[in-house]
């Protein structure tokens, strides 16, 4: 039905930037809510950021004004841009929309901040 495929994760110093994007596919009437999620070593998977389709954002306290989401509704994906990048906050980032009142994931993508 719906799929997510999250591209964008590397290996970025300190202080540098990333952008991720997910794009979704499929049957798809609307998108109601997407957004990031990210699960570092050893720790529990957490909510890094979302945006809802009146473009409502929600961003978690670690990331605040480091971090943007937004989307693009013509192409059904949404992108992360990642600035200021710190050590702690690599993890695996995965996508989540809720796609006509269903929630998806993707697979993830791993993003490696290091000197």
């Amino acid at each position: 039905q719906v799929q997510l495929v999250e591209s964008g994760g590397g290996l970025v110093q300190p202080g540098g930037s990333l952008r991720l994007s997910c794009a979704a596919s499929g049957t798809i009437f609307n998108i109601n809510v997407m957004g990031w999620y990210r699960q570092a070593p050893g720790k529990q998977r957490e909510l890094v950021a979302i945006i809802t389709s009146g473009d409502s954002t929600n961003y978690a306290d670690s990331v605040k004004g480091r971090f943007t989401i937004s989307r693009d509704n013509a192409k059904n994906t949404v992108y992360l841009q990642m600035n200021s990048l710190k050590p702690e906050d690599t993890a695996v980032y995965s996508c989540n929309a809720i796609c006509d009142f269903r929630s998806y994931w993707g697979k993830g993508t791993l993003v490696t901040v290091s000197s």
